[in-house]
Formats: structure tokens, sequence, C-alpha cells
């Protein structure tokens, strides 16, 4: 028989392929449950290692690579700043265990990248060549030997990968160097993973089937091929290559795993579910392999068969409180989401996981369940400014009322009053959730410092929760200088004009004149603005402003009419409130002149007809307010023409011949008096009586009383006084009004 000989380098390799006192078939059994995914035990069998052989910093760094494919396992549950500093920890023994082997100095170069410290990946990077030969002077008696030689370079290529990304300049010069002095099976795994990072799948391909024939039992290399096949969404393609793996090794569960998370993505549910309890069958007991597919349920879109695997696993391991994260994250993304079900998990996730274990993830999913558990807020809050104007008319019809109505409206003043409070008690519920929503947020700006689409839904979620200065800050930091930001800045503006900071809104809406000066809309934000800031136009801040509005507009009367119109609307109410009641008359013909559109044509008419009403306070006799009347009639009868049904018309019309009979009699329908005390029934002096929407105001005098004739059409007075809360009052037929006021 003859006897095999070998020459020397072939030797070497083979030696290096089995068990040794450096490579111990402890330690290769130890690699193999990290390759398998089961870390739990890989990290109790290194740890055991570190007993057994302190000196083989082997053992450490391969320990380290335990810590963090776990933590690639499950990077939702997983914190990368935790997992990188138990591996950087590993990696410091093991250069202190054995100084002259270089791939622990691999591993700290790899968790500086992790860190963004290139500086420092690059100080470890050449600490580690160091303990190398030159590369020229690579011989077949070498030290390290070869295989570990070209390991340790292939090992140094793959630390210039970072988040699915590769520094190919530095990478590919190291990884030829490893392939020309020893073509291992980890070898060519990492180069296939380094051109599958450059985008060049085939030659990938060709290196992960010269990692099979270099080790043709072992089923990594088909995997990796089949999740080529995967990330272009070839599933038939990828299929054969996960079945070879499973044939090389029955028992190798990662290929399981996958074929369950191909199926599942195909929506080939039944299959899915097959692979997944094989692979749970191949990992009996193994938490971490069931996170794993919990993981893999999640991404699926497996809501509930997430939220019930989370709790089998709790039941049975409570340190692995991480995981209500998933539970979490699944029961606001199915359908039909449950937001409180989603906040108890979350709640359970932030009250048992350390602060450094929290992601931020679990703020933005946290800050987002508490938005839409709130989402009926602005809708409260509608409701109770409805409830409490109601509370107001109500207290302002009982002032007048006698007997059974008075009755009646204390009643109902008592109804809205423990409705009021019901709806105050539940805002200021949601508003205590809505301001941890927003704490969630910022404290994923914190981690998250520049991402505009993250400000950009904070700066949303603040206007939509009414809170517009805030919004308007947010939507301030993500405007990008160098673009046509007119759009944005008119949200600016109109948050800040929203939120009444009227200084800031004209600034940013001013700011976009000087950009755009044809930019209409601009200008009548402008003029809202500052009519805002002058609520009765007693100072006619807005006059020039809307002025400038018709100035601009009129360029293209056509396209900017509806702006045309609300400048005309406020220039003649404005004029008609300082009784220069022919130019408010000139505003509103020209509204009605501006074009064909029905409403503009009967808002003008109307303008006209109440102009015309309020003009007869002018006149001194009752004989020289008919005509103004007459003019008025035609001005409604006109709209009733446009609109045949219009019930404001109607009523206007039905006013002027009341007051057309009045005048007849010698009675003038629109003057009202009476008299405002305090609870204790004492008089209050100079208390204003002023008709809403109107400039028309009156002061009492000493005795509380007051007397004076109010623009016809009137619907609702305000009465207030300084120390006093303000009251409204319908206007109806009567002429008296005593009003009651609280302090």
């Amino acid at each position: 028989m003859k006897r095999l000989r070998l020459s020397p380098a072939l030797l070497l390799v083979v030696l290096f392929a089995l068990p040794s006192r450096m490579w111990g078939q402890d330690l290769n059994s130890a690699i193999q449950l990290t390759r398998s995914e089961q870390y739990d035990k890989a990290a109790a069998m290194f740890d055991e290692l570190t007993k057994k052989e302190p000196a083989n910093g082997k053992v450490y760094f391969y320990l380290g690579e335990n810590i963090l494919a776990d933590y690639y396992s499950d990077t939702i549950s997983n914190s990368l700043a935790i997992a990188a500093q138990q591996a950087k920890e590993v990696y410091q023994k093991g250069t202190q265990a054995s100084p002259n082997d270089p791939l622990n100095y691999v591993g700290l170069a790899r968790i500086a990248v992790l860190q963004d410290d290139d500086k420092t990946a690059e100080e470890m990077r050449a600490k580690a060549k160091s303990f190398l030969l030159p590369y020229k002077k690579v011989g077949k008696k070498m030290s390290p030997p070869a295989p570990e030689y070209a390991l340790t370079l292939a090992k140094i290529a793959e630390s210039y990968i970072k988040d699915d990304q590769v520094d190919t300049s530095k990478a590919l010069p190291l990884i030829r160097q490893a392939l020309s002095i020893d073509k291992s099976r980890d070898v060519n795994l990492i180069a296939g993973d380094i051109y599958i990072l450059k985008n060049e799948g085939s030659k990938a391909i060709r290196f992960y089937n010269e990692a099979e024939f270099a080790d043709p039992q072992s089923p990594t290399a088909a995997m990796k091929i089949g999740n080529i096949y995967v990330k272009a969404k070839a599933y038939t393609a990828a299929v054969p290559y996960f079945e070879k793996a499973i044939e090389l090794n029955s028992n190798f569960a990662p290929a399981y795993r996958e074929l369950g998370q191909l199926y599942s993505q195909s929506g080939v549910y039944d299959k899915s579910k097959q692979y997944f309890e094989k692979y749970l069958e191949l990992t009996a007991g193994n938490i971490p392999a069931k996170i794993r597919y919990v993981n893999a349920l999640f991404y699926s879109k497996d809501y509930e068969g997430v939220i019930k695997n989370v709790e089998d696993i709790l039941k049975v391991d409570q340190s692995r409180a991480y995981i209500n994260r998933l539970a979490g994250y699944s029961s606001y993304e199915k359908n039909p989401p449950d937001y409180n079900q989603a906040l108890s998990y979350m709640d359970k996730l932030f009250a048992t996981v350390a602060p450094d274990r929290i992601l931020w993830k679990d703020n933005l999913y946290l800050a987002r369940i508490l938005i839409k558990r709130n989402s009926d807020y602005t809708k409260m809050t509608d409701e109770l400014n409805s409830l409490r104007q109601q509370l107001e008319k109500e207290k302002g019809r009982s002032s007048v009322a006698k007997g059974e109505e008075k009755a009646k409206s204390q009643a109902a003043q008592t109804d809205l009053a423990n409705k009021i409070a019901d709806l105050e008690k539940r805002i200021a519920a949601a508003d205590k959730e809505i301001d941890r929503a927003f704490q969630a947020y910022n404290n994923v700006l914190t981690m998250r410092p520049e991402d505009k689409n993250l400000m950009n839904e904070i700066g949303n979620q603040y206007y939509t929760f009414k809170r517009y200065n805030q919004a308007a800050q947010f939507f301030t930091k993500i405007l990008d200088p160098s673009k046509d930001n007119t759009d944005e800045l008119m949200r600016i503006g109109r948050a800040y004009y929203t939120g009444e900071n009227f200084k800031a809104a004209d600034s940013v809406f001013t700011e976009i004149t000087k950009k755009n000066p044809d930019f209409v809309p601009a200008y009548l934000m402008i003029a809202n603005t500052y009519s805002k800031m002058d609520p009765d136009s007693k100072l006619g801040l807005a006059k020039p402003k809307f002025e400038n509005v018709l100035r601009v507009a009129q360029k293209d009367s056509a396209a900017n009419t509806a702006a045309m119109v609300d400048a005309l609307t406020y220039l003649s109410f404005y004029h008609m409130s300082h009784e220069d009641y022919g130019t408010a008359k000139d505003y509103y013909n020209r509204m009605i002149n501006l074009s064909n559109n029905k409403d503009y044509k009967i808002r003008g008419l109307s303008g006209v007809g109440m102009t015309e009403i309020n003009a007869t306070r002018q006149e001194k006799t009752n004989e020289g307010r008919l005509p103004y009347l007459t003019r008025a009639t035609e001005a409604y009868n006109k709209i009733l023409a446009l609109d045949p049904n219009n019930s404001s018309a109607k009523t206007q019309l039905a006013y002027i011949r009341d007051y057309e009979s009045q005048i007849k009699k010698g009675i003038n329908p629109n003057e009202i008096r009476g008299a405002v005390t305090n609870a204790s029934g004492q008089p209050i002096a100079y208390a204003s009586i002023r008709v809403k929407d109107t400039a028309a105001e009156n002061l009492t005098n000493g005795k509380g009383e007051f007397r004076f004739e109010i623009p016809g059409g009137s619907e609702t007075l305000i009465v207030s006084a300084k120390g006093y809360k303000s009251v409204e009052i319908p206007i109806t037929k009567s002429r008296i009004y005593n009003v009651t006021l609280e302090q």
C-alpha cells in the first residue's frame, strides 16, 4: 500500500483544518454553534474555553464575533452600543491573553468602525498587520501559518464593511492577497460578501462556489448564494440553494429559517410555517432562535403570530423583557390596530429594560402609539369650544328670561357645565399623553439629529395638536435654502399665524414677498395677520396691507379672484365700520363686477344692502332713511334673482319691511337700552357693550345704564368690564337688555 505524501504547504493546510491544540475540537464546535446561530450555547462554550485555555487569543476573537453575530441576528431587540462594548471588552482580553495574535486587533478595528472611530480602526488594523510578515516575503515556511495569515488579511478586509457598505479601495487589495496565499472556505466567503456589497453578484457566486469546493460539506456557501437570489427577489432561483444546504447538513437550522422567510415573503404561508416549525424543532429550547422566528414573523407582517409567540416566550423566560417591543410594534401595525394593547407592551418595555437598551425605534413607536391613541384630540377641543359658546349664549338668554323659560335655561346651563367638566378632564389626560409623545419624539431626534423626515413628522404632529409655534420651529429646521422654498415658508408662516405669533408670521410672509414679489398668497397672509392684530379695525393696521393685495393681485385678476374678494371684503367692511359708506359701496360694487362667480356677486350685493341699511344712521329724519332702505331692498332682490332660496336675503328683506313700518310709526327699531350689574346687583360703570364683528360700541354711565343705536342686522352683543368675565348675548326683537357680569 502506497503512503500518501503531502507537500509542506499542503500539509500545513490540512493541519490547519484538523483539530490541533490551537484550533481544538472544542473551539471548532463553538464556532459551529455560532454558524448554526445558537449564540447562547456558543457563548457558554466560549466562556468554558477561556477558562481551559486562558492564553488562547483565538477563543476571545471568536467569542467577540459570536457577540456581534448575536446582535445582527436581532437588530430590533438588541442594542448595538451594548453589543459593541461587550465585544470590545472580549477583544481587549484577547490581546492581553495573546499579545502577538493579530485577530483580536482586527476585532477592535471592527468595533471602532461600528463606533465611527476611523482613526482607531486604522491604528488597530496597522497593529494587526505588524504581526504578519511583509506580503512579498510570504513563503512556504512562515509564521503565522498560511491559512491563519490569509484569514487575518480577509478579516482586516471584512473590517471595512459597515451598514451594508464597503470601502473597496481598501478591502479588495487585502482580499486578493489573502486569496493568493490560501483559498480556504472562510476567505472565499468573505470575498463573496465583499463583492455582493460591490454589486457584483456573479463574482460573489464564484467565490461562494470556491468556498464550497474548499469545504464540500459546509452548507454556508450554498445558503449565501441563495441569499443573493433572495435579495434580487428571485425566490424560485434561491430555493434550490437552501435545499442544497439542507442536503449537506439536514440539521443546519439557518437554512430552514431562510426557507421559512422566503416562503413567507412569497405569500406561501403553509410552506413557510412548515420550515419555521422545523427550524424551531432543531433549535428546541433555544430562546434566541425563537426570537429570530418572531422577527421573521414581524417582517412577514404576521403581527398576531408575533404577539402570540412573544407571550409564549415571556411565560418561559421573563429576562427577555425587551421582546415586548416586538409585541408593541405589532399591536400598532396590525389591522385593525390596538393602540391600548400597543401602549401596554411599550410601557412594560420601558419599565423593565435598562435605558441604554432602549432603541430609537422604541421611542418612535411609543410616540406614534400615543399620537394615534389621542387622534380625537382636535375634535374634543373643538367640541369644548362649542360647548363653552353654547353655555355663554345660554347665560345670556337666562339673564333676560323669566319664569319657566329661565328654569329651562338654568337646567341647560347645568347640563352644559357637566359636559364641559367631563371634556376638560379627558383633554387634560390627553394632553399628558401628547406631551409624552413629543418627549419620545425628542428622544428619537437626540439619536437621529439629522433625520429631516423625522423633523417633518414631528412638525406635522405639533400642527395637528394645535401646538403651532413648535410646528413652525420644526418646519424651519428642514428648510433647504438652496431650493425654491416658498411653499415651505408659507407652511411656517401659517403655523405662526394660527398660533397667534403674528410678529413671526409677518416676518416669514414678508421674506417670501422679497424673494417672490408677485406671490399673492403671501401678501394676503400679511394682510390677514395685521387684521388679526387689529380685530376691530379701529387702528386700520390691515387697511394698507389689503390695498397692497389688490395692487399685486390685479395684475392677473382671473387667477387671483379669490384673494381680491378677500381684500375687497375687508376694505368694504373697514370703510363701512368707519361710516364711509360711499367708499364701502364702491368696494362692494367692485366685488360684484369682478367675475361671474355667483357666490361673489351675492356677497357683494349683501354688502351693498348692509351698507345702505347702516347708512340710515346718518340721516336725522325718518323720511331721509327711506331711500336707503329702497336701495337695500333692490340689492337683496338681486340676490334672490340669483338664488331664489337665499334665506339671509329673505331675512333682511323682512327686517327692512319691519324697519319701514317702524319708521312710519316714528319708532327707531335699532335702538337698544339696558343696565349692567354685578352678582350683588351693584351697577357697573363704564362697562362696554359692543356689537360683535363691528365697531359699534357704547359704555354704561355711572348708574350702569346704556342706550344706543346698533347696526341693522346685528346678531350678538358682547358685554365686558375690567375684572369681569365677558358674555355674549343674542340680539332678539327685545329692545331691553339687562346683563349681570361675574367676576
